[in-house]
């Protein structure tokens, strides 16, 4: 049993060098997950120098610890964001998650991707037939989602649920480090092994500095998984860490599908085939970090459930936003400072938008998403 993702297998090292100088840009993106690299490549052909810092290696944070869902059935998310913010909303919001799957799905055949790119069947499910999933289904009904139910899934008994055929699974991995590698061939500068200590307001510029040098940007945009540099904190009071814990182990078929739970505690599913293995993915034990934070037993719980023997075994911490919508867009009082985070587990999804929108706010460009996630 490996105690890492199943992704980290393709995470490689001194794919780009360390700054080792004082540099001056256009735009400074701080995070080589997926929010950083979709934002750099949107920037490709701008005019702008761009340069793209991680403090690890590209795509060693959040974006290798996900389970690599792009969907737009994401639990109650049309009820909760509905009860905070209305119809409207939700259904732009979900609108955002189709569009976020397009771009993936556009940018893989226009650039000729190899990331495991498989259109599945996604559900939603529950142990009982409870409100929560008829609510759920009411209101993507009325938001205009043709959606089917089903009384159980594949390979699954006792289940009620919903889904839809038009979402998809993939490498996220794999996917970001060929969408790396075409911004640094077509000019954008990666940085790796590289941390930004401070941040300091220069007339209309920001300076920054790293361990040795420093960057020297009009924009910033921070494209990492807790933006540690922000002050006042104001995340601390519209957000808190969820924590997931997930095994992948081998099996004998890939059903082709994804699903999670509308309630809680949330269990998660998906199939992943890489050659002639064929691997399922189950997460469970999500938690409020506030509440409980024993991570031995939580990991010794989901193997008791499964009385499997996973073939990997790791978690994951997600930022959740109280309203259920990220925080996408400009910092209010900074200039020039922008911010893609809090995805509530669906960071394949929102981060993929959030690189569309933040490029184009620095481009100046027209996006009907970007008063959606305004903060």
């Amino acid at each position: 049993m490996k105690k890492r993702s199943i992704w980290s297998e393709e995470i490689c090292e001194d794919l780009y060098p360390k700054l080792n100088r004082n540099i001056e840009v256009d735009v400074l993106i701080i995070g080589g997950g997926i929010t950083g690299i979709s934002t750099a490549y949107h920037l490709i052909d701008s005019g702008l120098k761009v340069c793209l810092v991680e403090k690890n290696l590209i795509g060693s944070g959040v974006t290798s610890r996900t389970t690599g869902k792009l969907t737009y059935l994401q639990e109650d998310i049309c009820s909760r964001i509905n009860t905070y913010h209305g119809m409207d909303k939700a259904k732009l919001y979900i609108e955002s998650q189709r569009e976020a799957i397009n771009i993936v799905k556009d940018i893989i055949n226009k650039e000729k991707i190899d990331c495991n790119l498989e259109k599945t069947r996604s559900y939603v499910f529950s142990n009982f037939k409870e409100k929560k999933l008829n609510s759920e289904i009411d209101l993507l009904e009325k938001i205009g989602i043709s959606v089917k139910t089903a009384k159980c899934l594949p390979s699954l008994e006792k289940e009620h649920s919903f889904y839809v055929d038009d979402t998809y699974v993939f490498h996220p991995i794999k996917y970001i480090h060929s969408l790396s590698d075409i911004c640094f061939r077509r000019g954008i500068s990666i940085y790796e092994d590289t941390k930004i200590i401070s941040i300091d307001e220069e007339n209309d510029k920001y300076k920054c500095l790293t361990e040795d040098n420093y960057i020297k940007t009009k924009y910033i945009v921070y494209a990492m998984h807790y933006p540690y540099f922000l002050s006042p904190f104001w995340m601390i009071f519209k957000s808190y860490l969820e924590k997931s814990y997930i095994e992948a182990y081998k099996v004998e078929k890939n059903y082709k599908y994804s699903a999670i739970t509308i309630n809680k505690p949330t269990i998660s599913i998906r199939y992943y085939s890489d050659d002639d293995t064929n691997y399922k993915f189950y997460l469970s034990n999500s938690h409020n970090l506030a509440i409980k934070n024993n991570v031995e037993s939580n990991f010794q719980d989901l193997l008791d459930k499964k009385s499997t023997n996973p073939d990997y075994i790791w978690s994951n911490k997600d930022i959740m936003t109280i309203d259920s919508l990220p925080f996408i867009g400009k910092i209010n009082g900074k200039k020039n400072m922008l911010i893609g985070t809090g995805y509530n587990t669906w960071g394949m999804t929102n981060a993929t938008i959030a690189g569309k929108i933040i490029s184009d706010m620095i481009l100046n460009n027209q996006n009907i998403y970007i008063d959606l996630f305004y903060y």
